[in-house]
């Protein structure tokens, strides 16, 4: 299988919405606190008595059980592409923190929506809903093109959550999913996909369907679908969909905002279809809870002994969850970052380097 991804030259991210807040951990080079940015880009009013700018705790990021990341692909020459990865959990996480860190949304041509679930779609319509009115504000002199809404097509019904240990009895159904009319009604443009494809002018890879091939990555225990009047078991999620981009002489970033496939699943797959190092890991691992907890050390095995070259970073967001944080940071050292909402990455590619880059090796 050819895909025809382009090397990108500079890759910035913004998380938006993610379980945690994160302040004052020492970061790598590359990573930006939240309150920094705020005080560079003299967003806060400055206190008239101590000439000072005044720190606005109503406007600052907010933490939400969820996974929103804006993404910025830049390709020397070209005009750089702005596209959001989820959209959180609710209608005010995603729209109360785009407006705290100044995100010039008019510019987001695409929403990627990772799988139904609704703490990754709930902020959509919400979003959505934002982006008209600040288009309504704006010029008229250019009318905007309508934001692209990229979903896999197998919307459920509903959702729903059995609790072990025999995941037998379904005590809650998730929020529903934004249906399609809905989206389309809130002015945006419905692209279904069930196969892999490339977006943003060839910059961002979007996958197909996760192929399940390890052994002890087997599916989310108690997940559930009602379809035609009752609830049945849906053990794999495979709607679920991650985004990778390959910025010269660093590799692959990829994006998995809940790993339901299994996070070893997801990178294989990255790594056949497209033949690059990785380079970093962003988003939830679901690796948290009792019944994850067995997955936990084959899964920092391979990523850490048996992927070379190794990933430089992961970023453990959302569900990973604290003993799967506590492992991969043994393993990996400084290479764990404790990324959360309001954090800005920028990675700035190095074509020289790319040069002495060589495929990846799954050593089995």
């Amino acid at each position: 299988m050819s895909i025809a991804l382009r090397t990108v030259d500079r890759l910035t991210i913004t998380f938006l919405v993610d379980n945690s807040i994160e302040w004052f951990t020492k970061l790598p080079a590359g990573f930006s606190h939240e309150l920094p940015q705020h005080l560079k880009e003299s967003h806060f009013a400055i206190d008239e008595p101590t000439n000072t700018p005044m720190v606005d705790f109503d406007q600052i990021c907010c933490g939400a059980h969820g996974f929103s990341a804006l993404i910025e692909t830049e390709i020397t020459g070209e005009p750089s592409r702005l596209i959001l990865f989820d959209t959180g959990p609710d209608n005010t996480s995603l729209v109360r923190n785009v407006g705290a860190m100044h995100v010039p949304i008019q510019k987001v041509e695409r929403v990627i929506t990772s799988h139904w679930h609704a703490d990754h779609t709930g902020g959509l319509l919400s979003f959505l809903n934002l982006l008209n009115e600040t288009n309504a504000n704006g010029p008229l002199s250019k009318p905007a093109q309508p934001c692209v809404v990229d979903v896999h097509p197998d919307r459920p019904f509903a959702r729903g959550i059995a609790p072990g240990p025999l995941y037998d009895k379904v005590i809650g159904r998730l929020p529903p999913d934004p249906t399609f009319e809905q989206i389309e009604a809130a002015g945006a443009t419905v692209e279904r996909y069930a196969d892999g494809h490339v977006i943003a002018g060839d910059s961002i890879w979007v996958s197909g369907e996760i192929p399940r091939v390890t052994s002890f990555e087997t599916g989310l225990p108690g997940a559930k679908r009602f379809e035609h009047g009752a609830w049945t078991d849906e053990l794999h999620i495979m709607d679920e969909r991650y985004a990778a981009i390959d910025v010269v002489g660093k590799g692959l970033i990829i994006f998995s905002a809940c790993s339901h496939a299994g996070i070893v699943n997801v990178v294989k797959d990255a790594t056949a279809k497209l033949s690059r190092p990785v380079y970093m890991i962003i988003g939830g691992l679901h690796l948290v809870g009792d019944s994850m907890a067995a997955r936990i050390q084959p899964t920092v095995e391979w990523l850490s002994e048996s992927l070379y070259p190794a990933p430089t970073y992961i970023l453990p967001m959302h569900c990973s969850g604290f003993a799967a944080k506590i492992a991969l940071e043994q393993a990996f050292g400084e290479g764990i970052v404790p990324a959360g909402v309001g954090i800005k990455v920028e990675i700035v590619g190095d074509r020289e380097h790319d040069k002495r880059l060589a495929p990846p090796v799954v050593r089995e």
